[in-house]
């Protein structure tokens, strides 16, 4: 046997971390550019991942099977760690300019322009797939068995992967961008590459160990081995689906959230696979422990789905006070309550899964063949992976919801149990009866467990009103209740348990404004329009309200939503008017793909910190915006200026002024603001503003959100360029590169007060053309009364309620009716 007196176990599980923290690293990249060039819809970015497993799965079986005729093994593990790292940063700069080159091929078959995609995804995928398996094979002289061996392996390869999860998240991408992070990645592999080079030198084929007893190796029982693996791999990228879906409402849509909790779900397989290497080589009965091992995880992943309840916020809250207290700092707080919710949900269930692995190494690799057979392993694994992900996103939970998908799989698990112990050496007999005693109570469980648990869940975690409606579908659960007091009701939209406005009146006079003032103030004759995300209905609503509109177009991500949106007040019962397109479409993708050109284009996504959502904030949009408008074009960009800190609303103010040459700014609502760019000067015509504000509907859409005037209008102008210009200052841009805000600080509880007061001191006289003197004095005593408004409110934000109430009563004498200032009396008064 060859000697290897520098390279053991802990050195390839050294290197193992670092390719495991490469891989993650590009996984989270690419997923991130794919959904930049195909949009963020749930097909395409299951598609992206799915791609990226497939490459592993093909390079599991091919690489492992060629390490075992290597002589050198520690060479070739380093020819694929370099592989990696140069294609890894090639795809990363591909990927950011393939767009165009996708749509184009997308036009004449799309089935090239995806298999094109994944060929790109895949390939790096593919030598990163064989690196456990090589490494596998270049310790076979090493002490151990393979069951060992392989789970350190394992563990070490994950908890690179936590690694990366991690620090791509919190660290990386927000100080290097995503170019620059795909070179840190690459040089992880090539540090990984040029360990294994320097002690390869000595390294030749060794002789295989003593035969392991026959029952681990003989055909048959590989082959099943790697049949219920395989079925338990889908299982539990099945769980990992249902559980993305489920804890969100326990956590928030920010991309530090999300990495947290896969930081534990990897934790938990990372460590399952440690504790148990160590013990798998001493396994009496493997085939027993395998089946009990997947059997508990079912039940305790489906048992922990059916005790959720308000507990578990109780938990979080006292955690979050705790570490924030200690920490100082609001985002550890956060970051600890997401941690809670990982821990309580995923944490157990994946050690449990995680301590499978060594175990079937033991029954399906045969000494003899460690590379080919590890390889078979983890590549049917992975393909389980895949047909699980894909089945229970696309078919379980579209047709049976989340907890009945959990369910299902949790059932599964019991079978594949049952089988594994009924191969076993002592079958159902002795500890062997735990299996279908825990299969029963899976059973039991899964019969009981409400299917509207969830839909309860969220409804009393956020104020226990009314569900209207509740849908688990495609990559998203939204919901619609009603909420307030018994004489002020109003319906509220929530997208994965996160509020994404309602019909109450703040939200229906920024979303009414949204879509209105861009169209009233146009010095055009606007005849098509275009909104991006329909959420309520109301801005897209609007567009009915506006007279000589010829075309309508609103592209909205999910289906769901486009159903929601009928239950909402205010949108002038959008659904179903043939007047208004609604296109089932990612906006960034509707723009990229359709040459047709609008005179308006208006944005209502989601707040631009939620994970996926700032590539609707970028300058990288904001040019691709601008190349879909007419002559005389405005893009209007919803900016709420409640749910980032002042630092980030400048740098998306950057963001759009490094796109349109002409900028306003326009106060539409309290915590909202309306930025509208164009290429073409603005101009704030009162003639012409006067004879549209003349039509009576569009007056009364206009009128019911306190809009009573052209002069009540003109109010809501705050600035023009320049003063956005001082605003923003040396502020950097967000960018497709740099997408800052999704990984910026979490929001401070008094950043309303600290961002308002400063948008409004920007105000400067509207550039009226053809007003007159009255016109002007009207404007500026509603924008007075305006003004009075907010001052009222940030005092009550402050606390300073009696100055709320003599602000507002002064406010009420001199415009009683506004019902915009009328609502928020009326609510204070509950």
């Amino acid at each position: 046997m060859a000697k290897r007196t520098h390279f053991g176990p802990a050195t390839a599980a050294f290197m193992l971390f670092l390719s495991g923290t490469a891989a993650l690293i590009f996984q989270v990249l690419w997923i991130k550019q794919l959904s930049l060039v195909t949009g963020i819809d749930v097909y395409a970015v299951s598609i992206g991942v799915s791609a990226f497993f497939l490459g592993l799965a093909l390079g599991s079986f091919a690489l492992g099977r060629l390490s075992d005729r290597s002589r050198q093994p520690l060479r070739f593990y380093a020819q694929l760690e370099t592989g990696v790292a140069v294609l890894g940063a090639g795809v990363t700069g591909i990927l950011s300019h393939i767009a165009p080159l996708f749509v184009a091929i997308e036009g004449s078959s799309a089935l090239a322009a995806w298999a094109l995609l994944i060929l790109i995804v895949a390939t790096p995928a593919f030598l990163m797939g064989g690196t456990l398996p090589v490494l596998l094979r270049a310790l076979e002289g090493a002490p151990g068995g393979v069951g060992t061996k392989g789970g350190r392996l394992y563990a070490a390869n994950t908890l690179g992967a936590i690694v990366g999860c991690l620090a791509v998240s919190f660290v990386i991408i927000p100080a290097l961008g995503v170019q620059a992070t795909g070179l840190a990645a690459a040089g992880l592999g090539v540090m990984a590459a040029v360990i294994a080079l320097s002690l390869s030198g000595g390294s030749t084929r060794a002789t295989p160990q003593s035969e392991a007893p026959a029952e681990t190796r003989g055909a048959s029982g590989s082959r099943l081995a790697l049949v219920l693996y395989a079925i338990a791999g889908g299982v539990a990228l099945g769980y990992e689906v249902a559980w993305s879906q489920a804890i969100v409402q326990f956590i928030s849509t920010r991309s530090f959230a999300f990495s947290v909790v896969l930081a534990t779900y990897l934790a938990g397989l990372a460590l399952g696979a440690a504790l148990f290497a160590r013990r798998t080589d001493r396994l009496s009965d493997p085939w027993g422990t395998f089946g009990l091992l997947i059997t508990l995880a079912g039940l305790v992943a489906l048992a922990e789905f059916a005790l959720l309840g308000s507990w578990l916020t109780a938990i979080q809250t006292s955690a979050e006070a705790a570490v924030a207290s200690a920490t100082g700092s609001i985002f550890a707080g956060m970051c600890a309550r997401f941690l809670v919710a990982g821990l309580t949900i995923v944490f157990v269930p994946t050690l449990i899964l995680g301590a499978a692995f060594p175990v079937v190494l033991r029954l399906a690799v045969d000494p003899r063949h460690v590379g080919r057979d590890t390889g078979r392993v983890l590549a049917l694994n992975t393909l389980g992976g895949i047909a699980g992900t894909l089945l229970t996103g696309f078919v379980l939970i579209p047709s049976f919801g989340i907890v009945r998908s959990f369910a299902a799989l949790a059932v599964v698990a019991a079978v594949i149990g049952l089988v594994a112990v009924g191969r076993g050496k002592r079958g159902w007999k002795g500890w062997g009866l735990a299996a279908p005693v825990l299969g029963a109570l899976t059973v039991l469980i899964a019969v009981t467990v409400p299917s509207d648990r969830l839909a309860n869940l969220l409804n009393l975690s956020r104020g226990n009103g009314t569900i209207v409606s509740y849908e688990e579908g495609l990559g998203a659960t939204v919901a619609v209740i009603e909420q307030g007091q018994q004489d002020r009701r109003f319906r509220r939209l929530y997208i994965q348990g996160v509020s994404n406005t309602g019909d109450a009146m703040p939200s229906l006079r920024y979303m009414r404004l949204q879509a209105l003032l861009p169209l009233v103030i146009h010095k055009g004759e606007p005849k098509s329009a275009l909104v991006i995300g329909l959420g309520t209905g109301i801005t897209a609503g609007s567009l009915l309200a506006y007279p000589g509109l010829d075309q309508r177009v609103v592209a909205e991500l999910l289906p769901s939503v486009a159903r929601a949106s009928a239950l909402f007040a205010g949108n002038f019962t959008v659904a179903g008017d043939n007047r208004l397109e609604v296109r089932v479409a990612d906006g960034r993708r509707e723009l990229m793909r359709n040459a047709d050109r609008y005179d308006l284009i208006t944005l209502e996504p989601p707040p631009p910190s939620a994970a996926g959502v700032v590539n609707l904030y970028s300058s990288d949009f904001y040019q691709l915006a601008r190349e879909r408008l007419a002559p005389n074009g405005l893009v209007a960009q919803w900016l709420p200026i409640a749910t980032q800190n002042d630092e980030d609303t400048r740098a998306l103010v950057r963001s759009f002024l490094d796109s349109f040459p002409h900028a306003t700014l326009w106060s539409t609502e309290l915590h909202e603001m309306l930025l509208i760019g164009s290429v073409e000067p603005q101009e704030i015509d009162a003639a012409r503003i006067a004879k549209r504000l003349a039509d009576p509907t569009l007056a009364e859409a206009l009128g019911e959100v306190g809009i009573g005037s052209a002069a009540d209008l003109l109010a809501t102008w705050m600035t023009d360029r320049t003063g956005l210009e001082r605003y923003a200052g040396s502020a950097l841009p967000v960018t497709d590169d740099q997408p800052r805000i999704e990984y910026a600080s979490w929001v401070r509880p008094d950043e309303l007060q600290r961002t308002l007061p400063n948008l409004i001191a920007l105000r400067s006289k509207v550039p009226l053309v053809a007003a007159d003197a009255a016109l002007e004095k009207s404007v500026s005593d509603a924008h007075n009364r305006l003004m009075l408004f907010y001052q009222a409110s940030l005092n009550a934000y402050a606390g300073y309620r009696d100055e709320w109430a003599r602000d507002m009563e002064l406010l009420m004498r001199v415009e009683p009716n506004n019902p915009y200032y009328r609502w928020f009396v009326s609510s204070s008064e509950r």
